[in-house]
């Protein structure tokens, strides 16, 4: 994601890789939920628009926390809201201004996945589906997941890749930004 500062960031780095890293570079951080690291820390936000991030269940969290670090890392203001699935819909309804307020929603899910469609019908922005290969049963690695949302008969969802929240994050970045240019070139 373009800013005003370069970022420099690594994924899927386990605990004992970065203490390796660490000795070779000191001013290295980790982030051991997201499992980056990054010779920055997130500051207060220098991009306009919030990405606001929503899981199903409490083990997909490591997935949304590397799209909330990257988003965050990037400039993004972030909205977390964790363990909102089908399964307990009342929590997401609940919070339903985390939705509303959003400018770009992530929303990861793993076992059946069905979570992104219900956001997008309750959202007016774009949705970023993000299949997980946590849970139990048939889930198949995160192949049920991504099917399911795939299918998705709600509009304004994408999907990208199972357990890929780095890739989310850009994806909101590269929307956001999208939206911004094109309203400088509107105000022209």
């Amino acid at each position: 994601m373009q800013s005003d500062a370069t970022v420099v960031m690594a994924t899927r780095i386990e605990a004992e890789v970065y203490q390796q890293l660490k000795a070779a570079i000191p001013e290295l951080v980790y982030y051991p939920t997201a499992r980056i690291c990054s010779l920055s820390k997130p500051q207060a936000p220098t991009q306009i628009g919030t990405v606001s991030i929503l899981t199903a269940g409490t083990a997909d969290i490591p997935v949304a926390e590397e799209a909330a670090i990257t988003a965050e890392l990037c400039g993004f203001g972030v909205v977390r809201l964790w363990d909102v699935g089908v399964a307990g819909i009342h929590r997401l309804l609940s919070n339903s201004q985390v939705v509303y307020e959003a400018d770009v929603l992530i929303v990861v899910a793993g076992m059946e996945g069905a979570l992104p469609s219900v956001v997008a019908g309750m959202a007016d922005c774009p949705v970023i589906a993000v299949p997980t290969s946590i849970g139990y049963g048939a889930g198949f690695g995160g192949i049920a997941p991504l099917l399911t949302m795939l299918n998705s008969c709600a509009a304004g969802i994408g999907v990208v890749n199972i357990d890929n929240g780095f890739g989310a994050a850009i994806l909101a970045g590269q929307i956001l930004r999208t939206a911004q240019k094109i309203n400088k070139d509107r105000d022209k």
